[in-house]
């Protein structure tokens, strides 16, 4: 099978393909360039004779049960791609790395993979001397000892960095923050110390950043949130203090996991924790945090699974959080919570986790949703709790208590209801009261078609202005007014009811008008009988308004007018017309 000289692509993947690899296999395919037989069950060493493939620019032998050392690869000046992850290549000791270095003068490579493996020794410095195209480089689940090399940031084009897994100590390298293409960073479960640098924040294309499981200390920089594409932050198990930069919960891209959890933080869940819109799992447990649960913690509508247990919230369940109808899993376990269980949660058709216990819960636990499964509800620790299903162990309800509760509820209900039902009595009978009072009464103008009341007739006269007084009489004034819908001239005899006999004078003269009709009359056009704005009795006569004055003026000209006073006699027959 090997003596194919002429071969440029040899692609055997994704098969069941047992055996070794031929030792001459670079003699036998001198001109291949690609070799790939990844996703098999090839065992065995890789034969040093691959060395001499000087035209390979792919080799796959990932996934297989290779064994052994990797010879030198340094006549390989071709290579881009080196993918030998998932074998059993390496011993766990000083020198498994070496063929790594025989790829510095390589000016091609750009894919470096020998994650999951048993590779030993000490982080390559020479790694950071790589070609300036290097993008991906994973080495996690080894055995590989030793600090991130100062001078990774030489490495500008590099997008993947994978080393978690190994036994990697001493500081993140404050030149990481050079490698401003870089968009997954992952040196979780390692032994990294001192803080995270603030340099990070120049990682501007990070989509995921995990440094979980270290020994890191300090605060978090508040420069992550200049990180605004990413999707995916850990930073769990660390000796991390300080309070939560609200910079952090700001970043709206994170969607799928923000872990802080395991850590000293300290403070309040910061109110930016709303901007989290899109994040599917926020893990805070485990930490020092205080105060209340945030309200707007309902904000956070595509939660899947919320996990705040192992804090020193107080307070109750914010209401809010019947919003979060997606979550799979709660956890507020291990806090100083109060209050009833809401409600809301058994209605939580996906939740399948619920872990209320050690806090200061109280009331009747529901029965439905959730709660009917034991094995997925947790409650213990709230001695103030009682019913719910026979498996949770909680107390019985106090059934006299319950009683005695529900007789003082109807008890006030009914209060409740025989109050609210004498005041509506009452305010029924001050409305009708008040609409009798300021509805207008048309005693002597029953068949008129004016139907004014006492605001309208307020409006008319500019308030009852002096202006608009043309005569005062012994019962009463006469104001000249204009009605707003009509702007017909009027004139309003309002009753003085003070004077004695005002009131009888008012039905005398309604009874009279309301009988006699002469053209020589001045017409009446309603008359008002109601309430002005204190509550006091308002009576009024409603006539055309006539423009020529008194009779008894016309006749007796006041003195110091210059008219005769021959003009103002009338004949038997002007008197009598």
């Amino acid at each position: 099978m090997f003596n194919l000289s002429n071969i440029i692509v040899f692609s055997i993947g994704g098969n069941k393909i047992q055996g070794t690899l031929h030792s001459d296999l670079a003699i036998t395919m001198p001109r291949v360039e690609a070799f790939s037989v990844w996703g098999n069950q090839i065992y065995g060493k890789i034969p040093i004779s691959i060395s001499n493939a000087s035209n390979l620019y792919q080799l796959q032998l990932d996934e297989n049960r290779l064994s052994g050392n990797v010879p030198s690869l340094e006549k390989l000046e071709n290579l881009f791609v080196l993918n030998l992850y998932t074998n059993h290549l390496g011993h766990g000791i000083e020198g498994d790395l070496n063929f790594v270095c025989t790829l510095v003068n390589n000016t091609k490579l750009g894919i470096l993979s020998i994650h999951n493996n048993n590779f030993g020794g000490v982080f390559p410095k020479c790694i950071r001397n790589f070609s300036r195209t290097f993008s991906v480089l994973g080495i996690e689940h080894n055995n590989i000892l030793g600090r991130i090399p100062d001078g990774i940031g030489n490495l500008n084009s590099l997008e993947v960095l994978r080393a978690s897994q190994n036994q990697l100590s001493g500081p993140i390298p404050f030149d990481i923050g050079r490698l401003q293409k870089l968009k997954k960073f992952y040196v979780d479960s390692n032994f990294l110390s001192g803080i995270i640098p603030h340099s990070i924040g120049n990682l501007t294309m990070l989509i995921e950043l995990a440094l979980d499981v270290n020994k890191l200390k300090g605060s978090i920089p508040s420069s992550l949130g200049n990180c605004q594409n990413l999707l995916r932050m850990t930073l769990s198990h660390n000796n991390l203090s300080g309070s939560i930069p609200p910079q952090v919960l700001a970043l709206s891209s994170l969607s799928i996991l923000l872990n802080l959890s395991s850590n000293y933080l300290t403070g309040e869940l910061p109110f930016e924790v709303e901007k989290l819109k899109n994040l599917g799992e926020l893990d805070v447990s485990k930490n020092r945090l205080s105060g209340l649960l945030p309200n707007n913690l309902g904000s956070c509508v595509s939660l899947e699974k919320l996990f705040l247990d192992g804090n020193l919230f107080e307070g109750p369940i914010p209401s809010s959080l019947s919003s979060l109808r997606g979550l799979a899993a709660l956890d507020v376990s291990d806090n100083n919570l109060s209050g009833k269980v809401p409600e809301f949660l058994a209605s939580f058709g996906a939740l399948k986790y619920l872990n209320i216990s050690f806090n200061d819960f109280e009331g009747v636990i529901p029965s439905e949703g959730v709660f009917k499964n034991s094995s997925a509800t947790f409650v213990e620790g709230n001695n103030k709790l009682c019913g719910g299903i026979t498996e949770l162990h909680l107390s019985r309800c106090n059934s006299a208590k319950s009683s005695k509760t529900s007789l003082r509820l109807k008890i006030v209900i009914v209060a409740v209801i025989l109050g609210v039902t004498l005041i509506f009595l009452f305010l029924l009978i001050m409305l009708l009261r008040k609409k009798k009072e300021q509805q207008p009464t048309t005693t002597c103008a029953e068949n008129s078609l004016l139907r004014l009341s006492y605001q309208s007739i307020l409006r008319a006269t500019n308030g009852f202005s002096t202006q608009n007084l043309v005569g005062l009489g012994s019962f009463g004034s006469v104001y000249r007014g204009i009605l707003e819908d009509t702007g017909e001239v009027i004139a309003v005899k309002v009753l003085n009811l003070l004077n004695h006999g005002a009131s009888r004078s008012f039905l005398a003269e309604c009874e009279v008008l309301k009988n006699i009709r002469h053209r020589n009359l001045v017409k009446l056009l309603t008359a008002v009988s109601g309430a002005d704005y204190q509550g006091n009795d308002f009576k009024a006569l409603v006539y055309e308004f006539m423009v020529n004055g008194s009779l008894e003026d016309w006749l007796h000209p006041p003195a110091g007018t210059n008219e005769p006073e021959t003009i103002r006699n009338l004949n038997l027959f002007q008197r009598l017309n």
